[in-house]
């Protein structure tokens, strides 16, 4: 028995059919179709005869391959990774491979990487992350937050993560092309709408298009009330007798960064308990970036007292706050409460329990899918977080039963 690989042409031979007619059973066709019952005679001798059809092969004949790229910032990080589980089961229900790519916090690698799924024929796309807000002749909302912390911390910045550095299960070109849209010699970012133009472009081109955080022009979002959120962790709190409160507000610019505080500070402000300027602190939006920030309020009040409670925009900055007050010999809640955002499912066992903003990030990621692949009845999902209180932020001696209904 020979060991050659079967042919497509004994495949077609076998079914009595022409090879054409063969290739469009197996591989699909963009432009034509098979009567049933020859398909089924087609794919039953491909059974018979052990046949591997070629992908190279399908992902002309249909235009597309079965890849749907996912790209993130920092896939180190547990935000990004819990979206990605919800993206790779709704790809499996769809027949299709996730391709997973970091940007490690380059928007250049970004734009590259959008750039390559659309060379690769990919299915989809869905680019999972925060964008800057934008700036008088500086980037645009399309473009990612820049690697730099704020006044307070040091370290890796973007969305909320670990590391800046690659992680695992990275894919894709190490160097990014240079050119027009590609970084320059001196690592400058995309020109402003580079990243929104590749999309409508791999759109254009039959791909699907899907993005989770923030809106970039008209393309399909799963959008994060990040705000919202925010303004009601902010009212749960304050019903808990809390009134004097500091915020570490990640990178400047950042859009996620600038909701979640504005949320917070602004319902803050409309209960009558305004947080001062200097009790909002930037930082990378980082586990150390948490750390360093909490570490300077620690100084800052050797000479009076901490807030009562320490809002951190996400939850991996609220654990690096934790330690800070930790390794300064202070306690949380007794000496200070702490109060994060996003309920990462590995940090639930941190203690004492961390009091966090909800958000579903596994289905964010399905929503994402079945947005990319045209499936969803609208372009654009709203998902709003849900409060959980829980040991680290208790309520005050000097909150009434009124304050906390």
């Amino acid at each position: 028995m020979s060991d050659a690989p079967v042919t497509l042409s004994q495949v077609a031979r076998e079914a009595g059919v022409s090879l054409a007619t063969a290739s469009r059973a197996i591989n699909g066709s963009a432009t034509r179709s098979v009567r049933e019952d020859l398909r089924e005679r087609v794919l039953e001798a491909a059974r018979r005869l052990a046949y591997s059809p070629d992908p190279s092969a399908q992902a002309m004949a249909r235009g597309r391959t079965t890849a749907l790229g996912l790209v993130v910032h920092d896939i180190a990080d547990p935000y990004f990774s819990t979206i990605a589980a919800g993206v790779a089961r709704a790809a499996e229900r769809a027949g299709l491979i996730v391709t997973l790519a970091s940007t490690e916090h380059s928007s250049a690698r970004e734009l590259a990487f959008v750039e390559l799924a659309r060379r690769q024929r990919s299915r989809a796309i869905i680019l999972a992350g925060g964008r800057l807000e934008p700036e008088d002749g500086g980037a645009s909302a399309g473009s990612e937050a820049p690697a730099g912390g704020g006044a307070s911390a040091g370290g890796a910045s973007g969305e909320p993560g670990a590391d800046g550095g690659p992680g695992p299960g990275e894919t894709g070109p190490a160097d990014p092309p240079v050119g027009a849209d590609g970084p320059s010699a001196d690592g400058a970012r995309p020109v402003p709408g580079a990243l929104e133009a590749a999309l409508n472009a791999f759109q254009e081109a039959g791909g699907g298009v899907a993005l989770v955080g923030q809106p970039i022009g008209g393309l399909p979002v799963v959008e994060i009330a990040n705000a919202d959120g925010a303004a009601d962790l902010a009212r749960a709190l304050h019903g808990l007798g809390y009134r004097w409160f500091a915020v570490l507000a990640g990178p400047d610019g950042h859009r996620t960064a600038a909701d979640r505080t504005a949320g917070f500070t602004g319902a803050l402000a409309e209960l009558g308990s305004p947080v001062a300027p200097d009790d909002v602190l930037t930082c990378p939006f980082t586990r150390d970036g948490g750390y360093s920030a909490m570490g300077d309020l620690i100084k800052r009040a050797e000479a009076g007292r901490l807030p009562e409670l320490v809002f951190a925009v996400n939850d991996v900055m609220a654990v690096g706050a934790m330690a800070a007050v930790r390794d300064a010999g202070l306690s949380v809640p007794d000496d200070v409460a702490v109060a994060g955002f996003d309920d990462i499912h590995t940090l639930r066992d941190v203690s004492p329990g961390l009091t966090t903003v909800r958000i579903p990030l596994a289905e964010v990621g399905e929503l994402a899918t079945e947005l990319a692949l045209g499936r969803a009845e609208r372009t654009r999902t709203t998902v709003r977080g849900e409060v959980v209180l829980r040991d680290s932020t208790p309520p005050r001696p000097s909150a009434t039963p009124a304050d906390q209904s």
